[in-house]
């Protein structure tokens, strides 16, 4: 048995525009949201968690529908195809709203521009060593928002300080003082007028939508077209193609600087209009390359002369699996499992690009292709040790590695020395993607291995189901943390939950990989591979 890893690249460019779309999506809606319009972080991570509680509802009912569905494109192909161009189009109007509320900031000034000085005022006033700024001529000409924030004293004294030593190192006022300052003058502005922030969360909504059609079936397509011994080596290159695609959306990040602090009111029109372009690309490659019903048809003939899928006829007319009671347990366990390391993982994700300008004084980009660079890297070899070790054990091991870079980066902060930040920080980084990378891998072929062909569309729809819960829950929760608590809490309470998936993981027996036999030496060396 030996991976065809020319088709697999193919089938995984549905999962490249899929992370392209989202990694766009995790790290510049929290800065609409909050820098443009005001919002919250609890607000602003309940409107993050949408996207998952209409993944609650819409994956697993399109992943049956695609199980049913016999079309001459395939069961797959018809929903990533319509459900991919819909999101395309539907992501570059995200930014008619988002620059209309960037427009009324502006150009606001008189008694609007009061209430960002007067906001300005009352932050001032609570932190009385910085002196009284009310009446410094930087906020008290009622000039508008975006002259305000740019000009070049502002931006010195916002962003920067200088230390004993003479050396520049960033200045705790700008997460203290400027940031609440500028968004609750954002808020004031929403207040007036709620009309940018309603059309934007109805085109959200049917954003959303969309992306919940075709998430199950592209995920569901390589299982379909590869045997299950090898999967967990597919979903390594499945999720080697979905990391390029976040890698690529944050260099386009890195170009723009939609990273940098002083750009927390840019245009996204054109970034959001070239990520749908590379969404776009990608699917026109998938068209060109992707045969499903052949190859799902090769995949079935190779399981039946292997003997892989012995399902009765019953089984095979009714498309159901029944599971025994040990292997329902390992089952419940598995996503409780992913439910714990989303709680963590996606804490991370959907509040950090906000954190690493405020908390760290970093460009979210520069940090997070660290850690999609490691990924890359770890994919394929932790696709081959899967094989080799079982799924189980590489899971373990990436908890470990994910929880422990979760917890030593709840120590990192924009006052951190500067060794610790060139050397420390890339390192956590790194090792978060190695962990998340090895877990990754292993989690859905895992559930799926339960599975029989006939129903692996429902059984993907488990899987999402279980990670989208907690997708729902944990921008909310995390996001009550960092409002009432304290913005440091976000790193342990990730490594908590990691933890927790540890010790439900631990006691999983089923679903592992089933070890091959190798025919030679070489073989059993990996040189097949």
């Amino acid at each position: 048995m030996k991976l065809n890893y020319k088709r697999t690249i193919f089938v995984g460019f549905a999962f490249f525009l899929i992370t392209a779309f989202w990694q766009a999506y995790d790290t510049i809606v929290p800065k609409i949201l909050t820098d443009k319009f005001g919002l919250a972080q609890t607000w602003s991570g309940a409107i993050m968690a949408l996207d998952n509680i209409f993944a609650l509802v819409l994956l697993p009912i399109f992943g049956a529908i695609s199980d049913k569905v016999n079309s001459r494109a395939g069961r797959r192909t018809p929903f990533i195809v319509v459900g991919s161009i819909c999101a395309a189009i539907l992501l570059v109007s995200l930014s008619v709203a988002d620059s209309a509320q960037l427009k009324r900031l502006e150009a606001v000034s008189g008694t609007e521009g009061a209430a960002y000085t007067e906001s300005l005022g009352a932050i001032y006033d609570a932190n009385p060593e910085v002196g009284d700024w009310k009446s410094d001529s930087l906020i008290t000409g009622k000039k508008p928002l975006q002259e305000l924030i740019s000009r070049e004293e502002f931006v010195a004294i916002s962003m920067t300080a200088t230390d004993e030593n003479g050396e520049s190192v960033t200045n705790p006022d700008y997460a203290n003082i400027v940031v609440p300052a500028r968004q609750a003058y954002a808020a004031a502005v929403t207040a007036k007028d709620h009309t940018p922030l309603v059309v934007f969360m109805v085109l959200l909504f049917f954003t959303l939508i969309a992306m919940g059609t075709f998430r199950s079936p592209a995920v569901a397509l390589m299982p379909d077209v590869t045997i299950k011994p090898l999967r967990s080596k597919a979903n390594a290159v499945i999720n080697l193609m979905g990391t390029a695609g976040g890698i690529l959306v944050l260099l386009l990040g890195t170009v723009f600087g939609t990273g940098k602090a002083k750009n927390a009111l840019m245009n996204y029109t054109v970034f959001f209009a070239i990520v749908a372009g590379i969404m776009m690309v990608g699917l026109a490659v998938f068209l060109l390359k992707v045969r499903e019903p052949r190859w799902a048809a090769e995949m079935q003939q190779e399981s039946a002369r292997l003997g892989l899928d012995r399902e009765t006829q019953e089984q095979k007319e009714t498309a159901v699996r029944t599971l025994s009671r040990g292997e329902r347990i390992s089952l419940l366990l598995i996503l409780a499992s992913v439910v714990f390391w989303f709680m963590g993982y996606n804490a991370v994700t959907s509040k950090y690009s906000v954190y690493a300008s405020t908390v760290l004084n970093v460009d979210y980009n520069t940090t997070l292709l660290i850690a999609q660079a490691a990924a890359i890297v770890a994919y394929l070899p932790v696709g081959i040790l899967s094989a080799k070790l079982g799924r189980k054990k590489m899971i373990l091991g990436g908890v470990v590695i994910l929880c422990a870079s979760f917890f030593f980066a709840s120590f990192l902060s924009a006052e951190s020395p500067e060794v610790v930040k060139q050397v420390l920080m890339p390192l956590l980084f790194a090792m978060a993607g190695i962990g998340w990378a090895t877990i990754n891998v292993n989690s859905y072929p895992m559930v799926v291995e339960l599975a029989r062909g006939s129903n692996v569309g429902k059984y993907t729809g488990f899987y999402y189901t279980a990670s989208m819960s907690a997708q729902v829950v944990t921008p909310i929760l995390s996001g009550l943390f960092l409002d009432y608590i304290s913005w440091r809490t976000l790193f342990p309470y990730a490594a908590v939950f990691v933890a927790l998936a540890f010790v439900t993981m631990f006691f999983v027996r089923h679903g592992d990989a089933k070890p091959e036999a190798k025919a030679t030496v070489l073989e059993g060396m990996g040189g097949a591979d």
